[in-house]
């Protein structure tokens, strides 16, 4: 076996077992069947075709190709400047979090439409509604306060023909409510996600971009944008992902018997502390952080549920175990 082989064949054992980009990308393949991808692959010094991740165009591309090789989906687009995510880390989520929800089913996978999982801050990509429904056949609400980010979501939706009953995306009217707003009355979710925006400003976005730049060796007008693009309400808000996170933490007491598991991101290890403060503060009656790792690149998933075993016992059997099945959103 050649080096080029070897390399090739390598796992990325970082990510999880069930995702299906833990080997490298085959842009050899890739670009047998998609030729637009193409024009941004290029072999490095390491003997790998790649791509370069800081330009927006080149990965924008490569996750049209990825969702449609891997998951079918036909189009996929979204507006200039706005969230391009990487494909294997959102996949990742999907991944941990129904092995999450596996805990409360005597470690069994919940398949199919009697998961409903609600996503905050469903982003112009629509990202986590897509790879959950193909990969499991979870149902998703999608909520969202930018309204441009809104229509591209419903636009992808739309071109795929994935109906408003499988995916619902909805417009969060109020910059200072996450839950309130998104949840409809008697509405009930088994799992509640969410990639928070990370950073307090847009200056301080810019600088630490600015900072990965200058540490891989580029000037400041060779690359002057964010990596993977981002609006500001995707990227930034007062104060940043801790008070996100505690808003978050804040309103889900409101919604204990209405969200089964309740999860988000955490992109700085320094907010978990605080995190964790406020979850025993609230009285979650469990609280699990989940690792996960793509490069060097760590980032947790921190959830939590106001259910003990016996309410959770009740709340699977009653709607993943009920004959007939309880489908939808709906606690009817």
């Amino acid at each position: 076996m050649s080096k080029k082989e070897k390399i090739f064949e390598t796992i990325k054992s970082s990510l999880h077992p069930r995702n299906r980009n833990r080997f490298r990308y085959d842009f050899i393949n890739l670009i047998k069947n998609y030729p637009e991808l193409s024009e941004f692959v290029f072999t490095n010094d390491y003997y790998h075709e790649t791509i370069d991740f800081a330009n927006p165009l080149a990965v924008r591309a490569l996750n049209r190709v990825l969702l449609k090789d891997f998951y079918g989906i036909s189009y996929w687009d979204i507006p200039d400047n706005y969230l391009c995510p990487p494909i294997p880390g959102r996949a990742d989520y999907i991944h941990y979090i129904a092995d999450l929800l596996a805990s409360s089913n005597n470690g069994i996978i919940s398949n199919g439409n009697v998961i409903s999982v609600l996503d905050i801050g469903v982003g112009a990509n629509c990202i986590y509604p897509l790879i959950g429904n193909k990969e499991y056949g979870w149902l998703f609400v999608g909520s969202d306060i930018d309204p441009i980010a809104i229509a591209s979501a419903k636009k992808i939706l739309e071109l795929n023909k994935i109906s408003n009953e499988t995916i619902e995306i909805r417009q969060q009217s109020s910059s200072e409510n996450i839950f309130f707003g998104a949840i409809q009355p008697n509405e009930m979710f088994d799992l509640a996600i969410c990639n928070p925006p990370f950073h307090k400003s847009m200056k301080e976005a810019e600088a630490r971009t600015q900072r990965k730049w200058k540490n891989l060796g580029f000037t400041k007008e060779e690359k002057p944008t964010l990596n993977f693009g981002g609006q500001n309400s995707e990227i930034w808000c007062a104060g940043g992902e801790e008070r996100f996170v505690s808003t978050m933490i804040e309103e889900s007491v409101q919604f204990k018997k209405s969200v089964l598991w309740f999860s988000t991101l955490i992109s700085k290890n320094s907010n978990l502390p605080a995190v964790y403060k406020e979850l025993i503060k609230i009285g979650a009656s469990d609280v699990r952080t989940l690792t996960m790792a793509q490069g060097q690149k760590i980032s947790r998933i921190v959830a939590w549920t106001f259910l003990n075993e016996s309410e959770q016992n009740i709340w699977r059997n009653r709607r993943w175990h009920s004959f007939p099945p309880k489908l939808g959103r709906k606690n009817d």
